[in-house]
């Protein structure tokens, strides 16, 4: 997935930033390009608030990649976050960037599968997640994990993909190869998991066409910032995210890839 490659990105912009190897740093200046979902800190802030995370709230989040969400949930609320993701060069980017922002007392960064990580009796007032649910193949299993280690009411909250219409076989293998798309139900069955997984749905928002704008935006503002890209980065660092982003919003463009905002209570 090439949004997951070229990660020394991150160093680039910081040291177009004038930041030195190790010089501290805070989550609001690192804002920009620490976070790989839709909206930045302004979606993570709408999940702080539907939520009420505050300094009590113990956090999980599923697929931190360089873990700017934590860091923004941590330094907003000053709630306590474990941060999970599958690769162990984002997580240990996203260390080493909380680090750098003085947060490690609050995050704890973790490598694993969250299907086959052992918990070890912990419990979370809260689960998140921005754009990783929908890379896990195996739904209610996810959702019997999540409500095992959620406390008595705890919440799911999670920005996700689903099939908005019918799509084609090469649709879903190009999106399963593009995107790791491994699970993308139609609606009633994206809701459906959830409610036989023993979950009630607060909140479903569908997200679809607010995406597809930003996709869209998304993609011109990079194509048309080209050179400076290339020139903070370089060429295939370029040419991979452009590929990305065209991908992306194509599938938005078609109708067919959906984006939807649900927040779920354990029964």
């Amino acid at each position: 997935m090439k949004l997951y490659t070229h990660i020394e990105r991150v160093h680039n912009e910081l040291a177009e930033l004038g930041k030195d190897d190790g010089s501290p740093l805070n989550a609001a200046e690192i804002s920009a390009f620490d976070q790989l979902h839709y909206h930045g800190t302004q979606a993570v802030d709408h999940a702080i608030d539907m939520m009420e995370i505050n300094a009590g709230s113990r956090v999980l989040e599923i697929g931190s990649g360089f873990g700017g969400c934590a860091r923004h949930i941590a330094d907003r609320s000053k709630a306590n976050v474990t941060a999970l993701e599958l690769q162990p060069d984002q997580d240990d980017l996203a260390a080493e960037l909380t680090a750098r922002c003085g947060l490690s007392d609050r995050i704890r960064h973790v490598a694993g599968d969250f299907l086959s990580h052992h918990w070890n009796g912990e419990e979370f007032d809260s689960i998140v997640s921005w754009l990783a649910v929908f890379h896990i193949p195996n739904r209610p299993e996810l959702l019997q994990i999540a409500r095992d280690i959620l406390k008595p009411g705890g919440l799911f909250f999670a920005e996700d993909m689903y099939s908005r219409n019918p799509m084609e076989g090469w649709e879903f293998e190009e999106l399963a190869t593009g995107m790791y798309a491994a699970y993308l139900p139609d609606m009633a069955g994206y809701r459906q998991d959830y409610t036989d997984a023993g979950f009630e749905i607060i909140q479903c928002d569908e997200m679809s066409d607010d995406w597809t704008a930003f996709t869209t935006d998304r993609l011109n503002d990079y194509r048309a910032a080209r050179d400076r890209h290339i020139m903070v980065h370089d060429e295939p660092t370029y040419a991979a995210l452009e590929e990305f982003y065209d991908l992306v919003n194509r599938h938005f463009r078609s109708g067919k890839l959906g984006g939807v905002r649900i927040l779920a209570r354990k029964l």
